[in-house]
């Protein structure tokens, strides 16, 4: 990564200043009216909040293929719930898919638009590539109402 890229990384706590449990770092690419490219660096056993990209100006939503590049993330979505799933979830949080999907360096899965999923980081933490048609992070829906996805810098 470039020092530009480094200093631009942000750092996404979702409201819930528990970083080490619930967040991501994120480092965008590119993101246009038409592509966005991004790399998703998570902690050991990090978890991004179960969520789904609703359609906006016309478009059907969001459509998100995770590449993994390091290390497991255990990929949550709709469908047939995973009887014993992997991930290991706070109490206090709101999940409805179980449907587990394991990627592992060099797997991918797809995500179609208006679609509720959640991730979660193996024990050894994950890189994992996202594309996708244009991101639109402020317009994301969270299951749990306390996410908040645009970051708010307090002041000490």
């Amino acid at each position: 990564m470039t020092q530009a890229e480094l200093e631009a990384m942000e750092i996404a706590d979702f409201g819930l200043s528990s970083l080490d449990e619930t967040g991501l770092e994120i480092v965008v690419y590119v993101n246009t009216e038409r592509v966005c490219a991004k790399e998703l660096v998570m902690f050991p056993r990090q978890l991004c909040p179960e969520h789904r990209h609703p359609p906006f100006d016309g478009t059907a939503g969001k459509v998100e293929t995770f590449r993994c590049r390091a290390g497991t993330v255990y990929l949550y979505t709709q469908g047939e719930p995973t009887p014993q799933p992997a991930a290991r979830v706070p109490a206090d949080g709101a999940f409805t898919v179980w449907h587990e999907v394991v990627l592992t360096p060099g797997t991918q899965y797809t995500i179609e638009p208006d679609t509720l999923h959640w991730f979660q980081a193996g024990d050894d933490g994950a890189v994992v590539s996202e594309f996708s048609t244009q991101s639109r992070d402020d317009l994301d829906v969270f299951t749990d109402p306390r996410i908040q996805r645009t970051t708010i810098s307090a002041d000490a």
